[in-house]
């Protein structure tokens, strides 16, 4: 009895611990969070911006163990301009894509959703960091696409979940597309950049906050830059395509 009240003992502690372990990776998220969204409240060009936000990414995931591992990135034009547009898993996968394109000089406006605007967590970052606010509540969207207009004459690129949210769905790479992601390329000519964050990650975050563990790896993969004005299939199914073909690359012969 003695000695399985002191196992019990243990493992009451060592989850104490593990609490405690995954309380101070939130503080210092929202630490550090809060602390770049002011820093780039000061930050008034895109170079700046991206630099900042590409700190902030380093600085998250170094604390996290994750290392971010890329494929195909010499099939983006490192100056160019692009309609991104990646699948979306995490809270983290904005700060994969900062990350991916390290090596690039591309800057992109990130759509955001209205709530993120107001939210305690991401609300400073989101603002300052250099987005396009979406607002799903109005009949009008003609706002959104002057504000995308806008940082496109400034030489931003737009980055865009077409997803419209996280996918928590177990067994399911890739959920239903919002309608309209296609239309921002048309409207402003873009070439479109397909991103494939190809490791769940999710599962990832999750292992890292819980468990700790060392060495872990996010992979992102490129696809083939998409013309806006190809019309063979719809952009899900161009996306659809890309991913199919990755998989099948990883899968044992």
């Amino acid at each position: 009895m003695l000695q399985i009240t002191g196992v019990l003992i243990i493992f009451i502690f060592w989850n104490i611990f593990l609490n405690l372990k995954q309380i101070q990776i939130a503080i210092y998220s929202l630490f550090l969070t809060n602390k770049f969204g002011f820093k780039l409240n000061k930050a008034l060009v895109n170079a700046d911006k991206k630099k900042l936000r590409l700190e902030y990414a380093v600085s998250l995931l170094s604390k996290l163990n994750i290392e971010i591992v890329v494929s195909s990135l010499d099939k983006v034009d490192p100056d160019g301009q692009y309609l991104l547009l990646s699948n979306h898993r995490s809270i983290i996968d904005p700060c994969v894509i900062e990350m991916a394109l390290s090596g690039t000089d591309i800057f992109g406006l990130w759509v955001a959703k209205k709530e993120l605007y107001n939210s305690f967590f991401f609300g400073k970052f989101v603002r300052n960091g250099g987005t396009v606010l979406l607002d799903r509540g109005s009949n009008k969207m003609s706002q959104f696409f002057k504000d995308i207009k806008q940082g496109l004459s400034n030489g931003a690129s737009v980055f865009i979940f077409p997803e419209g949210t996280r996918n928590v769905q177990e067994g399911i790479d890739l959920t239903e597309f919002k309608k309209g992601t296609q239309l921002i390329a048309i409207k402003n000519k873009l070439p479109i950049l397909p991103v494939y964050i190809k490791t769940n990650s999710n599962t990832v975050l999750k292992t890292a906050i819980k468990k700790r563990e060392k060495n872990l790896r996010i992979e992102v993969e490129f696809g083939n830059v998409i013309d806006y004005k190809d019309r063979s299939m719809d952009l899900e199914q161009a996306y659809r395509k890309m991913m199919e073909k990755e998989i099948l690359v990883d899968s044992p012969t």
